[in-house]
């Protein structure tokens, strides 16, 4: 029983009547448009498809360019090219497929297209950049089977929860009425109090996940993988500094001593 009670409490992330954060991920249309000089932060669920980013602003994205390219740089500072895993279209989207730990961070996309004056048919190339900050948040295991591909995804492991604690609390009601109805001579009187039963919510995030609501305001209830320079090695919310690590969701610190450890 508490082995349940603790699966239980471990998965309840947000309560109805309890406002859930919702990121730059829950876009109605699946897409985000690119803000010049302004970094839009994406939270992506682990093992999910990342949600659509478009290499242009909205209000260039209304308009005809001429002679447009695009040119997508990773996290890794390297070119992304289309491949099973980076899908890049000829008109600048980009999404990511399954996107686990490594995969976070910055991605910039350089639009170029040119202009030309109606006066002397001079033409000049303008460049800009659009900057996309991206981060995978972990989800529980078995969502997708769970959820049959509904888009309120999140809320639905809360409703089998809270069904799951209505159906408990129902079994000790009805316990206590059998007993007190077939057994009140021969067993000690067994009493319930309604809803004394209850579901509490505890905050926990899996190792390489933390929460940080200076870095992530607009996703403070999330647990989003651990930035470089920090890790988390269990299920606490809080990812610790570590000098030595240079990649996301890292799970240990590396030592300095000859049994170093590294992430797999």
């Amino acid at each position: 029983a508490m082995r349940a009670w603790a699966l239980l409490s471990a998965v309840l992330w947000c309560l109805p009547g309890v406002e859930c954060p919702r990121s730059t991920l829950f876009n109605s249309k699946g897409f985000i448009y690119g803000q010049l000089g302004h970094p839009e932060k994406i939270y992506v669920k682990l093992h999910q498809n990342s949600i659509v980013l478009i290499c242009k602003d909205f209000k260039l994205a209304k308009k005809e360019i001429v002679d447009p390219t695009y040119l997508w740089i990773g996290p890794n500072e390297k070119t992304l090219t289309g491949n099973n895993r980076i899908n890049i279209t000829k008109t600048g989207q980009l999404m990511v497929k399954d996107f686990l730990e490594p995969l976070s961070g910055l991605y910039t996309c350089t639009l170029s297209y040119k202009t030309v004056k109606a006066e002397t048919q001079e033409e000049k190339t303008v460049k800009k950049r659009y900057d996309f900050m991206v981060f995978v948040n972990p989800f529980a295991p078995g969502w997708k089977g769970a959820c049959n591909g509904s888009a309120d995804c999140d809320d639905i492991p809360n409703h089998n929860i809270l069904q799951a604690r209505d159906r408990i609390e129902e079994f000790f009601r009805r316990q206590a009425y059998i007993f007190y109805r077939n057994f009140n001579k021969t067993l000690p009187a067994m009493h319930f109090v309604d809803h004394s039963f209850q579901v509490v919510r505890l905050d926990s995030c899996r190792p390489g996940f933390g929460k940080n609501e200076g870095l992530h305001s607009n996703c403070a209830s999330c647990c989003v993988v651990c930035s470089p320079g920090t890790f988390s090695p269990d299920v606490d919310v809080t990812c610790q500094t570590c000098i030595s690590v240079f990649i996301y969701g890292a799970k240990s610190c590396p030592t300095s001593n000859k049994n170093r450890q590294y992430e797999d």
